[in-house]
């Protein structure tokens, strides 16, 4: 196995996402040692990244969600301190970040996403419901693990809905939800792993699904025929590289009733807790959690 030095698992953070980033990190850190690297937790809620310099890191493991650690700054911050780290670069992280700019760029290279429209707190809410459909989706642009997100089915209810979400964020937007199969692909070294049909009793794949809830069902196989699966994780792949991605992440799919894709969102900073896809998905193909996070590791690099 490659010598990584002395390994930094960056977790917990100062975002929205904190505790999931806690339960991450560890789990990552807990495996890394498992495998004899020398790894060490480090939350840069409690001491600045000009410490890993001071402490002579070698190679930092990005296990923070959500902002100040999946938008770009702390890869940002690495850069500039010349420490290799895993996942996507400073460019890729800010776009996937950013819900709106990720379908902007994907429209404009005729990569599927559903119909959207920005809300303001002057728009028109009425003619959004009228012009998109209901149901919709009403996300925050900035935020993952479905923070501040609601699935709205009536006009009226547009509007506390993007309170909710400008809570979180100043950039809000309205989605098509597109009714069907939720599937999402994990995508590590460049290639998409096995996809993984999710279900849920409750009104979308919200955060208690995500992490907490026992009755959410993960199906791998997805049910797929594979000419289907394989046409799918290459529009997946697609969007991925589109916004200049590497190493690994996740992306999330809507199929609608006639099988056709649409691209949600991408993950530079999966979750990886005990509840997670992207584990899930590599275990499907013969990887283990502690070789999946050896490899994402191995993946590290500066720029």
């Amino acid at each position: 196995m490659t010598d990584f030095g002395k390994v930094a698992v960056l977790l917990g953070g100062r975002s929205a996402e904190r505790e999931i980033s806690l339960k991450s990190g560890n789990a990552v850190l807990a495996a890394l040692r498992t495998r004899g690297v020398n790894a060490h937790a480090f939350d840069p809620r409690n001491q600045g990244l000009e410490q890993l310099i001071a402490q002579k890191f070698d190679r930092v493991f990005i296990a923070l969600h959500g902002r100040f650690g999946e938008d770009g700054t702390v890869q940002g911050a690495l850069e500039y301190l010349g420490v290799p780290y895993t996942g996507s670069g400073v460019m890729a992280s800010a776009l996937a970040m950013d819900k709106w700019r990720t379908k902007l760029l994907w429209q404009a290279a005729g990569i599927p996403t559903a119909p959207y429209e920005l809300l303001t707190a002057d728009s028109d809410f009425a003619g959004v419901a009228s012009r998109l459909g209901l149901p919709l989706m009403v996300k925050p642009a900035r935020e993952g693990s479905s923070i501040g997100m609601s699935k709205v089915a009536s006009a009226e209810k547009i509007e506390p809905a993007y309170q909710l979400a400008a809570a979180h964020d100043d950039v809000v937007i309205a989605e098509r939800f597109v009714e069907g199969i939720e599937l999402t692909a994990a995508i590590l070294n460049e290639r998409a792993l096995p996809l993984i049909r999710l279900e849920t009793p409750r009104v979308f794949y919200d955060y208690e699904a995500k992490y907490f809830a026992n009755d959410t069902r993960y199906l791998c196989p997805c049910g797929l025929s594979p000419q289907q699966e394989q046409y799918i994780q290459a529009v997946a792949t697609d969007g991925f590289r589109l916004l200049g991605c590497a190493g690994w992440g996740r992306v999330d799919v809507m199929l609608d009733a006639s099988g056709n894709p649409y691209l949600l969102e991408v993950n530079t900073v999966p979750g990886m807790t005990d509840h997670s896809l992207v584990p899930m998905a590599a275990r499907a193909v013969g990887i283990s959690f502690e070789e999946l996070v050896v490899q994402i590791l191995e993946s590290a690099h500066v720029g």
